[in-house]
């Protein structure tokens, strides 16, 4: 399983829909590729409460260690990511809902003084709650009964989620101004990741090049570079690989095509090189992931040994 989401990295799933635009979801880091989910944003606010073990959630370029009983404000737009810590997998339940559930209708008096203040901050992207600030802990225990509510057969539903989602707005409303002072607005290169992972989105399947990629942010090799590696956490060359191997996965399990048509297909000139990656991204190699995910009809007409390994046009 994995988030898919469009050139912009603006995930495709429904929350909900227009009657309700409310999602519920119990989650687990285990069911993603790679024990991660990959960048993504959406209109949609989400809340994330940790139920079991911890997770690292990126947004934008603040990362947070959750352990069990913490949860997290993701604001509407904002770019986001998780991933296990130190292999450990989390069981996390999301509440993902469009603002439109806490306003009504466009230009409310909710909207305009209540929603729209916090949702088009761009200094408040995110909040991590602790059960030892009194406030905060109301913000968990409401979250912990939105969970049993949505695990439980009771009367007027809809209506205690609402009512309940708009305890913890009125939280965070209140006491926003005491916490968005460690955030700054979203600046300028935090747009050009946008830019540059569309870019990437977009054109993995070609040879890419770092002059392309820096190119496509007007930026020279060495501080695109520097600027990715900044606010992302890791390099731009081990991102690219890392997004290639995760889109050869769906071809490995869900198709009989070879392994060499796969690794040309997700950007990799040569298919030891290709091997050569997704070993040491996956542990092993991309015929023993097929095996074991896909059907046993699916042999690959590649050996996974044997051949020299080449770069790819993008060095790091």
């Amino acid at each position: 399983m994995q988030i898919h989401t469009n050139n912009n990295q603006k995930e495709l799933k429904s929350h909900g829909d227009y009657t309700f635009p409310l999602n519920l979801s119990d989650e687990r880091l285990s069911a993603y590729e790679s024990g991660s989910f990959l960048w993504h944003w959406h209109t949609e606010i989400e809340l994330t409460l940790v139920l079991e073990g911890t997770i690292l959630y990126q947004i934008n370029d603040t990362t947070y260690l959750l352990r069990k009983g913490d949860a997290l404000f993701c604001n509407a737009n904002t770019l986001h990511t998780g991933h296990m810590d130190h292999g450990q997998d989390c069981l996390y339940f999301s509440v993902t809902f469009h603002p439109r559930l806490l306003y009504g209708f466009e230009n409310s008096l909710l909207y305009t003084r209540y929603v729209r203040t916090i949702c088009e901050d761009s200094a408040f992207p995110s909040l991590r709650f602790c059960a030892d600030i009194p406030w905060q802990k109301n913000v968990i225990d409401t979250l912990y009964q939105i969970y049993t509510i949505h695990h439980e057969d009771v009367p007027a539903k809809e209506l205690k989620l609402q009512i309940l989602l708009l305890q913890i707005w009125d939280e965070i409303f209140e006491h926003r101004q005491t916490v968005s002072a460690s955030f700054h607005p979203v600046n300028k290169q935090i747009e050009r990741i946008r830019t540059i992972l569309s870019y990437i989105h977009a054109h993995y399947m070609e040879k890419i090049t770092l002059d392309d990629i820096a190119s496509s942010i007007n930026l020279c090799k060495s501080e695109c570079c520097r600027v990715f590696k900044n606010q992302m956490k890791e390099s731009l060359f081990n991102y690219l690989l890392h997004f290639r191997i995760e889109q050869s996965l769906p071809l490995l399990s869900n198709t009989d095509q070879s392994i060499t048509e796969i690794a040309e297909k997700t950007g990799f000139s040569n298919p030891c090189y290709f091997t050569k990656i997704f070993r040491k991204h996956k542990g092993c190699s991309p015929t023993q992931y097929r095996k074991k995910y896909g059907s046993d009809s699916f042999i690959s007409p590649f050996s996974d040994t044997g051949a020299v390994p080449q770069k790819t046009m993008l060095e790091e």
